[in-house]
């Protein structure tokens, strides 16, 4: 790669913005978009699952809905230390998780492996932890074609797959936290607190705008924060070039094959 080309994890994030930015204004361009959606939608709700556990609240079950929303629901009522930190979980823990798969996928091996860790990641979560039959069919669905790229795709298609999915988990935790800044949310259909007014209450003792939206500003400064350094880290840790993994791959099926052949 020349000095000063994008890298393919540039590349995939800009991508994934542009394709979001142009879709979510297109009629029907929000449908193609619907399971990256669900997608980070799982991901926010499992840190906050994540972050329950460890802080000795529990986790107990969750929800995904169609309009996107979803819910984590505590095995006990946390307390005042363990509420603005499950409260935060959610908008700080999707773009890590994003970023941090954009770092990782730097090869069609690492990025097969990932797929695969996803897929039974959802698999597992619709069969065990959803608690909806919506969530369920989705989360079961979108588990299934995880899986289905990770052993059957070709090598370009995987890395290209998994950097835009990861390059989608940023975005959409950016583009999410746009519904914080408004004076209602809906959850399933029936309005409820946002995770920035249970934030705003723990550690301000208000739910006005002002306190609320600073925890809705802060969280959207740490997801651009958390991409922009995920992007620097791959630009500089993916030194190959799809076609260099690709030739890669081949010649290393190719040494096992003569390998074999030796060995019969």
């Amino acid at each position: 790669m020349s000095l000063g080309a994008p890298s393919s994890a540039l590349r995939a994030w800009a991508l994934a913005l542009l394709v979001s930015l142009v879709l979510w204004n297109l009629p029907f361009g929000g449908l193609l978009l619907y399971p990256f959606k669900l997608l980070a939608t799982w991901l926010h709700e499992l840190s906050h699952a994540a972050v329950m556990e460890l802080t000795g609240v529990g986790f107990r079950r969750m929800v995904v809905h169609p309009d996107s929303s979803g819910l984590a629901y505590a095995a006990s009522v946390a307390g005042p230390v363990a509420r603005p930190l499950i409260a935060a979980a959610g908008y700080m823990g999707t773009p890590l998780v994003g970023g941090l798969l954009l770092v990782l996928t730097t090869s069609p091996t690492r990025a097969r492996a990932l797929l695969l860790a996803m897929g039974a990641a959802l698999a597992f979560t619709a069969v065990w932890i959803l608690d909806n039959a919506f969530g369920r069919q989705a989360i079961g669905a979108i588990a299934a074609g995880f899986l289905l790229l990770g052993a059957l795709a070709p090598a370009s298609l995987r890395v290209g797959v998994m950097q835009f999915v990861a390059a989608q988990a940023c975005v959409h935790a950016l583009l999410d936290i746009r519904v914080l800044f408004r004076a209602k949310q809906v959850v399933g259909g029936k309005e409820a607190m946002s995770d920035a007014h249970t934030m705003a209450a723990s550690t301000l003792g208000s739910t006005e705008p002002w306190a609320v939206w600073l925890w809705a500003g802060l969280w959207l400064a740490w997801s651009l924060a958390v991409c922009f350094f995920a992007v620097q880290v791959a630009s500089r840790t993916h030194g190959a070039r799809p076609g260099q993994w690709i030739a890669g791959e081949e010649l290393r099926s190719s040494s096992r094959s003569a390998q074999g052949s030796a060995s019969r």
